[in-house]
């Protein structure tokens, strides 16, 4: 790689290209993340699922998401090159979200989710390995580039679920999903009218060999040219270069086991948060725009986050990308302690049921709906009665299966708000009501969480841009999204969130964050010696 001793350090242009390119295939994936839960669980435009299974099916849906990339990074990386990858990535991505505009078919909807499956795998893991191929081995400006670069990824998911909001409430869900396919649309564009930029970080073949323009090109704006390679960066690089294969790649592999539980408990944004901004937050907007909550505080933290880095950096004092993610994982159980409060603040100490009718005259009695499974948990074995309610977003009647409860509580019920289980005896239900809390709640815990999420995320694509050998490396960051895979199936914990008390369920993910933070303390020095100057 060609180098200088002249040239002040800097980011290349290629950064900012595939800023956004993938800024606005975020956008197009993010419009589909943030109303996916609240559409299939919608009785009259989706499905009519119960939160527990549209929890599982997201679950699943998560999963394939973060599992093909280990497979797109391996085909572009014996085979197709980088750009081709991402070429036929962002087509699936267009008719995947092409095909949820079409109403009230499972089978298209299914088929709609293979193609984003199919569309994610080929180019999520290879845009992310092009921004570390832009430059040298040991660069010190890695880790902001992909802080940066995790900026793009952020404002690409806050316009999508603000969009989403808008088109949904307006036109309804099938339009908003078509938005996603106009902004892959654009993010092919953005990409393939700025190839001068990014094509000589392109690999092509087993051995990652370029063309022969490209070749000719990266000697113009290879990653060498953007940034002087001192000594103590070769030394950097000398001193992983030295270390062997097996155990860098082992030292990735529990970095890997680590942030499964972090992902299984980020991505209840898309499930269970979602739920809880929709039912639970005293706001007039949905659970969608909720999802705009983290990828602003991510816009709004980033770059201080890299100024500060900087600060450290010329310093001396950066920490190492180990203590980073043990950061992360800290704040993240930190976040879910807030959230733990704010259940605890609206009275959501045990389970708690949707008011679909209130009593009136000779019948005092209130109505509510109880998912099968919540059901099953609680051992409620009285039948329900089908009753006519007007729904809540849509503004249509439609037939539902109630229970009556009685309010021993001082509050009354409310309409279309939920009523927390007192005691029952499996026939009779006794509730109180429980209430919406101050949209402060999440943006605070959404804060902390973001700022962990910052401390973790890019920092693991950093991590294996770095540690792992050239030959591997869209490979082994095909590995970092098949963790992110098994920690999304996870995310079918939210099958609970009806069974257990909000309270409780936020607790418990808590506590599991904490766990994994001890867990990387007590590991860091032989993490730190197999993945030295990172």
């Amino acid at each position: 790689m060609a180098t200088t001793t002249t040239a002040e350090a800097r980011h290349p242009r290629g950064l900012y290209v595939l800023f956004g390119t993938e800024m606005w295939e975020r956008f197009s994936f993010y419009t589909v993340n943030g109303m996916l839960v609240l559409y299939v669980t919608n009785a009259v435009q989706g499905f009519g699922l119960t939160n527990a299974q549209a929890a599982t099916l997201s679950s699943w849906y998560q999963a394939f998401i973060y599992l093909t990339p280990l497979a797109g990074g391996f085909l572009a990386d014996r085979f197709l090159g980088y750009r081709r990858a991402i070429t036929i990535g962002g087509v699936f991505f267009m008719a995947g979200h092409a095909l949820l505009a079409v109403p009230n078919s499972l089978p298209i909807f299914y088929l709609a989710l293979t193609c984003l499956f199919v569309g994610n795998g080929f180019f999520k893991p290879n845009v992310s390995s092009m921004v570390g191929s832009l430059y040298a081995e040991g660069s010190h400006l890695k880790d902001k580039a992909y802080l940066i670069f995790y900026m793009g990824i952020n404002v690409g998911a806050f316009l999508a679920p603000v969009v989403a909001e808008y088109m949904r409430t307006r036109h309804g869900f099938h339009p908003a999903f078509f938005m996603g396919a106009i902004g892959m649309a654009v993010s092919l564009t953005i990409f393939w009218a700025n190839q001068k930029h990014v094509r000589h970080a392109d690999r092509v073949g087993r051995r990652g060999d370029l063309t022969p323009a490209d070749r000719s090109f990266a000697g113009h704006e290879g990653a060498g040219a953007t940034e002087q390679i001192s000594p103590a960066m070769a030394e950097k690089a000398a001193a992983m270069a030295a270390v062997p294969e097996w155990k860098r790649l082992f030292a990735l592999v529990v970095i890997f086991a680590i942030v499964i539980v972090f992902w299984m408990i980020f991505h209840q944004n898309s499930i269970t948060l979602t739920l809880w901004a929709n039912d639970h937050t005293d706001w007039n907007v949905t659970g969608i725009l909720s999802n705009a909550i983290n990828p602003a505080w991510i816009v709004v933290l980033s770059l201080p986050l890299v100024a500060f880095w900087n600060f450290l950096d010329r310093r001396g004092l950066e920490p190492s990308t180990p203590v980073k993610m043990t950061i992360g994982m800290l704040l993240t159980g930190l976040s879910f302690t807030i959230l733990f409060f704010a259940a605890r603040a609206g009275g959501f100490t045990e389970p708690a049921f949707r008011v679909v009718q209130l009593g009136s005259g000779d019948d005092p009695q209130a109505w509510v709906t109880i998912s099968p499974e919540a059901r099953a948990h609680l051992g409620i074995s009285r039948p329900g009665t089908r009753i006519s309610v007007m729904s809540e977003r849509d503004s249509q009647f439609i037939e539902t299966e109630a229970w009556p409860v009685t309010n021993v509580g001082s509050e009354p019920l409310v309409l279309r708000g939920f009523a927390r289980l007192d005691r029952t005896d499996g026939r009779e239900l006794f509730v109180s009501a429980a209430h919406r809390v101050s949209p402060l709640w999440l943006i605070i815990a959404y804060g902390v969480l973001s700022l962990g999420e910052l401390m973790l995320s890019p920092m693991g694509l950093s991590l294996v841009s770095q540690v792992a050998p050239v030959r591997m490396r869209g490979l082994m960051m095909g590995g970092w999204f098949l963790a992110t895979a098994m920690g999304n199936k996870l995310t079918a914990i939210g099958r609970f969130w009806d069974l257990w008390s909000h309270a409780e369920f936020f607790i418990i993910l808590a506590s599991m964050a904490l766990a994994m933070a001890i867990v990387l303390l007590a590991i860091l020095r032989p993490l730190k010696r197999a993945m030295p100057g990172v």
